[in-house]
């Protein structure tokens, strides 16, 4: 049966843990090893803002850039710990949220959706760059 896009979010939704803007923000204060991915495309970037230190891996290039089978030059080396925590962000949330699906099937076990995106972040009152 074929899906949407928004089914396949709500599945992802369900299936990753979905956090607030100000737990996002307390865990990467509490853990400088908190990695945020935004999975957007790099051209959508400069128009909205990215949270600062966040990587810009998109959705697409993600798929085999946390895979640790391929070649190491295919490989993204922030993604080679399987336990690091990691929170994915997109502009409003719903391609933060299949990315943060992606990553916990591919076996990574410390994964968050930022709820509302980068857009939620802005409006909690914490800076993009």
């Amino acid at each position: 049966m074929a899906k949407t896009f928004s089914q396949m979010v709500a599945e992802a939704m369900a299936e990753v843990p979905v956090i607030s803007p100000e737990e996002a923000h307390r865990r990467m204060q509490q853990d400088p090893r908190t990695l945020v991915i935004d999975p957007r495309d790099a051209a959508d970037i400069p128009v909205t803002g990215i949270i600062p230190g966040a990587m810009n891996i998109s959705y697409g290039a993600l798929t085999y850039r946390a895979d640790s089978e391929l070649p190491p030059d295919w490989r993204e080396p922030e993604l080679d710990d399987r336990s690091r925590p990691i929170i994915t962000a997109c502009q409003t949330g719903e391609l933060g949220a299949l990315a943060g699906k992606l990553l916990k099937d591919m076996g990574f076990t410390n994964v968050s959706i930022l709820e509302g995106g980068t857009q939620a972040w802005k409006d909690a009152g914490f800076p993009t760059q």
